[in-house]
């Protein structure tokens, strides 16, 4: 039977504890290290007992396979006692941590969604610019391309006036005797030289 204290039997907690040193006494019996050797004893030559090779070879195997099942238990006790209070600090740890890791995630997905509807909210607004803009150079092109296309009509009908204007001048089949006439009774000179400045510095006297 083994007594238990504290959840551990002492069997279990003794071969738990490191193993300590062997310890050796200082004085043996009545006798210190400096007295002398008895006199009874002196020359006398110590020899070890006989051993016998298979005894050895026995005795060798047991220690070994005693020391086997010694650090198995030690180790398997060992490993019991840590499950233990890794399941005792970590049943009440691991549900706080579950709770907190579901609380932060909920606070993370409403995050989330708060940040995807401002920036939806930014994106429309973007859209929405854009599409104005768009419209107001759509209109503002239709504008300048009347504006154009007014300025194209009223040249035309500058340079057709122009045109009605100058074709009075034109000499025609009718007014070809008359204008043969002015031209004699006008007579031009055409015969001159100008400077740079366009002004007439030389001209002949027509004969």
């Amino acid at each position: 039977m083994f007594q238990v204290i504290g959840g551990r039997s002492v069997h279990a907690t003794r071969l738990l504890a490191p193993r300590s040193a062997v310890l050796v006494e200082a004085v043996r019996g009545r006798k210190s290290r400096n007295d002398p050797v008895a006199r009874s004893k002196e020359g006398r030559i110590k020899v070890p007992p006989p051993v016998d090779p298979v005894e050895m070879v026995v005795l060798k195997e047991r220690f070994t396979e005693y020391q086997l099942i010694m650090r198995a238990l030690r180790l398997e006790f060992k490993e019991e006692v840590l499950r233990k209070k890794y399941e005792e600090e970590t049943g009440s740890q691991a549900e706080e941590r579950a709770r907190q890791e579901a609380e932060e995630h909920c606070a993370l997905m409403a995050w989330n969604n708060q940040e995807n509807l401002r920036l939806l909210k930014i994106r429309m607004m973007r859209i929405q610019k854009e599409e104005e803009e768009a419209e107001r150079k759509k209109i503002e092109a239709a504008i300048k391309r009347e504006q154009e296309h007014q300025e194209f009509l009223k040249e035309k009908e500058r340079e057709i006036l122009q045109l009605q204007e100058e074709a009075k001048n034109f000499i025609t089949l009718e007014n070809l005797d008359q204008r043969i006439e002015e031209a004699l009774d006008n007579p031009k000179n055409y015969n001159f030289a100008i400077d740079k400045q366009g002004r007439v510095v030389k001209q002949t006297v027509l004969q």
